[in-house]
């Protein structure tokens, strides 16, 4: 994702999460810590015929510099799914699990040993498709998402190592969804 990418993701952004959507600032601050040496996110965005149809972002936190030793091992940072939205006339076709396993693969990238994420409990959907990739449910964050008061499901993928391929049985994304172009960051 890039700058040029904000008014788009916004529009789809507010289709999509009407009463918690993200504002400009929101992204742009994001978008501050993507690029660079010291990056710590990962925004990826989904086109299609020239239309913005999905994005995704993953944050890393607590690893220090990429392949930097720790006594544990290596950084050790924890990969947060911040968002992944995907255009209402795309659910099914695949390409939500292709921006997920571009940010797992991210993930690697910044050394992470876990991958977190919250979302809404009635988000069932969601849930399945982040299962399939081996997240398990940890606990719940209680009124998390505002104004409606929607309870968070919090959800874990350990990292073994700083391998994050996709659990057994997650959908192969190694193909090019059907109704999907392109994606770049």
């Amino acid at each position: 994702m890039r700058w040029w990418d904000i008014d788009p993701v916004l529009l789809l952004e507010r289709e999509l999460f009407p009463d918690d959507a993200w504002s400009r600032g929101m992204f742009w601050s994001e978008l501050a810590h993507a690029r660079g040496p010291g990056a710590t996110r990962r925004y990826v965005v989904a086109e299609d015929g020239g239309r913005l149809v999905g994005y995704a972002g993953l944050a890393a936190a607590g690893g220090g510099e990429p392949g930097a030793e720790e006594p544990e091992g290596p950084a050790g940072a924890t990969g947060d799914v911040q968002t992944i939205a995907v255009a209402r006339d795309q659910w099914g076709t695949g390409l939500g699990a292709r921006l997920l396993t571009d940010l797992l693969k991210h993930a690697t990238a910044f050394e992470c040993r876990e991958v977190m994420l919250e979302v809404r409990v009635d988000n069932e959907r969601a849930q399945k498709l982040y299962e399939r990739f081996g997240f398990v449910p940890i606990g719940f964050r209680r009124g998390y998402y505002q104004p409606g008061n929607v309870d968070a499901l919090v959800m874990r993928l350990a990292v073994n190592g700083t391998d994050t391929t996709a659990a057994p049985g997650a959908p192969d994304t190694t193909a090019e969804p059907k109704g999907t172009g392109t994606t770049h960051g």
